[in-house]
């Protein structure tokens, strides 16, 4: 693809995603300084089809970046009005008090939200700032300098034949260079990884972990809608095949938010997390809610779990890393969104510092630092060891000894210093004939509804005449070694249907990829226990059309 000669756009600051991140740097370099060149690139077919979250936001993020934002209708619309949090049996359940949890746990003052509604309402204050926003516009590359610097990306490359050749309608896309690139693609973006990888920006870290979270959106019986009230659960179904939970959040309109999220560490191949899902629904606590309802959207991404220990480096020369394309999200809170805006706060101050020196292509040291010491690092580090405690010893001692070390970090210590996560997700994959099937019942077409169907309400749409974004770094690899190993743990992770193992009329069995299934997740290229897939964008505006997620 080096061969192909492109048209170039100079930018002040390259954006890439039109996340709450990206969206939250564009916002800050105009608001210090009206003539700064701020463009802002977005792989959805607009601003919010690829945005799904819970979510819960917290408004911190908001309030630094927009302090007016209710007078500006912000689409917050509804506050928490009770939290509430249960262990599941397979027949019961549990209320644990609220008292014994630590403040920062606590949802008083934060509001569920649509954050693709939000995303939307950041991109209109961006621009009336004047920042370009350019929707259905994938970045395919990297571009660096003479010296090994982030230059830039190319964008909008279109009409390329299955086989990557161009076709008749090709379209080479364009260079944009900026003085400073900033990466807010989510989570695990390809770009992200390819910069993470060339300068070394994990080194010294603990690996990345992930969840996999699924959220469908149901339309409620009115009796049974309770506006502004929050449940999150844990154990049943999951167990102790895997750890994960569950959110329920009512928001307006008689719609609640039903999700689930599956840590991606398990070790059994045969779990198979969309159906995990759709059992979590017939517990008699959510099938209750839900019966005589209407499942009106769903969707599904990759969730970062790593924290505090696994937060690489954040800079490199001409470039840095923004929210959850780091990692930023406070697991047992489960929320990132809000240190997505500041950590754009960050980038868009320190990049305007840079630029007002005259400096460009540089690192930008005091992002660095102002995550790790700020108020985003500082929301981390309380939280830093519940993740790997819940990895290691199970529920019981996340609950336990994860309390009382958030408790004490409340003060500013911790009993147990850092811990470290261990393996990365995929090596975590154990293999098959160390583990037994999982016998999943059928889904009912009321409650539960197989993978297909449920793609289905995500809207997600591919040009099948361009190359498959889902690369296999060795072909052989599905059928020759993750089949006879791990039962091909691809046909179970992917919350799409996305990959097949089809045996044929007696023939040898082949790996078949459904490309156009697939909703950007990423769980692929997190899971996979060979690590041979590499997930890459395909054409601007294609995948997932999530309308209020």
């Amino acid at each position: 693809m080096t061969d192909v000669t492109r048209e170039a756009m100079e930018y002040d600051v390259v954006i890439v995603g039109a996340g709450p991140a990206g969206l939250s740097a564009a916002i800050r370099l105009k608001q210090l300084d009206a003539d700064r060149e701020v463009v802002v690139l977005e792989k959805g077919s607009e601003v919010g089809a690829h945005i799904l979250s819970g979510a819960v936001l917290d408004p911190c993020g908001l309030d630094a970046l927009i302090p007016d934002w209710k007078e500006k209708s912000a689409p917050l619309n509804t506050p928490v009005t009770d939290d509430n949090f249960y262990l599941l049996g397979e027949g019961g359940q549990v209320r644990v008090p609220n008292w014994p949890m630590p403040p920062l746990m606590s949802n008083h003052g934060n509001y569920i939200v649509s954050m693709g509604n939000v995303c939307r309402w950041m991109a209109e204050q961006a621009e009336e700032l004047g920042v370009e926003i350019f929707p259905g516009m994938s970045c395919s590359e990297m571009v660096y300098g003479e010296n090994g610097e982030v230059r830039g990306v190319v964008a909008g490359e279109f009409g390329r034949n299955p086989d990557g050749t161009p076709g008749p309608s090709y379209e080479p896309g364009m260079e944009l260079l900026g003085k400073y690139v900033f990466l807010s693609e989510g989570v695990h973006g390809s770009l992200s990884k390819e910069v993470i990888g060339k300068y070394d920006l994990a080194a010294g870290k603990e690996p990345q972990k992930y969840g996999l979270g699924m959220k469908e959106i149901w339309e409620v019986d009115p009796a049974k809608h309770r506006e502004g009230s929050v449940t999150h659960t844990m154990g049943w179904p999951l167990g102790k095949e895997a750890g994960g939970g569950s959110f329920i959040y009512h928001l307006e309109n008689n719609q609640v938010y039903v999700g689930f999220v599956v840590h991606l560490n398990y070790e059994n191949p045969y779990l198979y997390p969309y159906m995990e899902f759709q059992r979590f629904k017939h517990h008699p606590m959510v099938a209750e809610l839900l019966e005589g309802g209407k499942r009106v959207a769903y969707g599904a991404r990759a969730i970062s779990e790593g924290g505090w220990q696994s937060l690489p480096k954040l800079v490199a020369p001409g470039m840095a890393l923004l929210g959850c394309s780091a990692g930023m999200v406070n697991v047992p809170r489960i929320k990132g969104n809000h240190n997505a805006m500041l950590s754009g706060k960050a980038a868009g101050e320190a990049a305007h510092a840079a630029l007002s020196e005259g400096r460009e292509h540089d690192e930008l040291t005091a992002y660095e630092t102002e995550v790790r010491e700020g108020a985003i690092g500082a929301d981390l580090k309380k939280v830093r060891n519940v993740k790997p405690l819940w990895s290691k010893y199970g529920l019981a001692a996340s609950l336990t000894l994860g309390g009382l070390d958030m408790w004490t970090n409340t003060a500013g210590f911790s009993v147990l210093g850092t811990i470290g996560h261990g393996k990365s997700d995929a090596a975590a994959t154990g293999h098959a004939k160390d583990h037994a099937k999982i016998d999943y019942p059928k889904p009912d077409g009321k409650l539960s509804f197989d993978r297909l169907t449920n793609v289905s309400f995500a809207m997600t749409n591919h040009e099948e005449n361009q190359p498959v974004h889902l690369r296999l770094k060795d072909a052989s690899v599905p059928i020759a070694v993750n089949l006879p190993d791990y039962a091909e743990p691809a046909q179970r992770y992917c919350p799409a249907g996305v990959y097949e193992v089809v045996q044929g009329d007696g023939k040898d069995a082949r790996f078949v990829i459904n490309f156009q299934n697939c909703v950007h997740c990423k769980t692929c290229d997190i899971k996979d226990p060979s690590q041979n897939i590499d997930w890459t964008v395909p054409q601007g505006g294609d995948g997932p059309n999530y309308p209020n997620m």
